[in-house]
């Protein structure tokens, strides 16, 4: 058999990210042979990983990135906010933004992405990382903006680490004007997507079943004081656009950083510093777990059941 040095043990460390232990069994099971230790940890980390993939993983990062013409951004999920404090899993979502802008938004080509300095693709690092770190993780969604002259602005709010947090935001803008000014403008922009949550950019974006949602709603509130169909349809209208459309389309909103004017009204008013006219083309934003649903933990309970399981035993 061969020997097994603490050298062998931190040259295989340093190639895949597992622990002391985990890399000293891997080269006395394969008999000092690099690439098989290599191969043994990938697959224990894949069993580990299967273990794991069924606890639920809310917590985690989103990590944005922008050069100017293009941005994008990713989310990265972990089951506690402790490991998204980690710095091995802070430059583990780095990484994995670095590549977003190539993949246009698309997860499975992303997963599939060779992770930087190594041979492994990131869906392979990221189980990897299960089995170093132990929690269930995940790349869980990914969209990109990108435009012909003007700027992709971004934003992150709760910051972790250089350009991870807890929202993500992008806007993009097109325009011939000065791209530092644009660039100051976007962020503000940025900042009031992340804090005002529009839905779309305009009415014309918004989901139709959501429109129609908001419409029925409306419509039976018009219907139950009585008044005749052609007025109760005005009604409705008119509610849609004030209520509806003015607090879910982006351009409409009252813009956080005035409180006064529109978004539009404020993007008009910008290209007097900016020096040409701008158009708000899109916008992403990425709040980290939502629509996830969380399991409510009992946490007596949880408890109660090791305990029991304890005095099994």
């Amino acid at each position: 058999m061969s020997t097994i040095t603490a050298a062998m043990v931190k040259d295989l460390r340093e190639k895949t990210g597992a622990g002391m232990m985990d890399c000293k069994t891997a080269l006395t099971e394969t008999n000092g042979d690099m690439d098989a230790a290599i191969e043994w940890l990938r697959k224990k980390g894949l069993s580990k990983a299967a273990k794991k993939s069924d606890r639920i993983a809310a917590q985690g990062l989103i990590g944005v990135m922008s050069t100017v013409k293009s941005g994008a951004v990713v989310e990265v999920n972990s089951e506690t906010d402790f490991v998204a404090r980690n710095p091995q899993f802070q430059e583990m979502v780095q990484k994995i933004v670095s590549l977003a802008p190539g993949v246009n938004g698309d997860v499975a080509n992303l997963l599939a992405a060779t992770y930087p300095g190594t041979s492994n693709t990131v869906e392979t690092t990221v189980k990897d990382a299960i089995a170093t770190i132990g929690e269930n993780m995940g790349v869980r969604r990914t969209g990109a903006l990108s435009v012909k002259e003007g700027v992709v602005a971004d934003y992150v709010h709760n910051k972790a680490a250089d350009g991870l947090g807890k929202i993500g935001v992008l806007v993009a803008l097109e325009s011939a004007g000065d791209t530092d000014t644009l660039m100051a403008f976007g962020r503000q922009v940025a900042m009031h997507v992340a804090a005002a949550k529009p839905l779309a950019l305009t009415s014309a974006d918004l989901d139709p079943a959501a429109v129609e949602k908001e419409r029925a709603f409306y419509t039976e509130q018009a219907l139950a004081s009585g008044k005749p169909k052609d007025i109760v349809d005005k009604m409705v209208e008119g509610r849609l656009k004030k209520e509806f459309f003015q607090q879910a389309c982006l351009l409409s909103q009252v813009f956080v950083l005035d409180g006064k004017a529109s978004v539009e009204e404020a993007t008009k008013a910008a290209e007097k510093e900016v020096g040409a006219p701008i158009k708000i083309t899109g916008f992403l934003r990425y709040e980290l777990g939502e629509g996830i649903e969380k399991k409510e933990e009992d946490f007596a309970a949880e408890v109660a059941k090791t305990v029991a399981a304890s005095k099994g035993g």
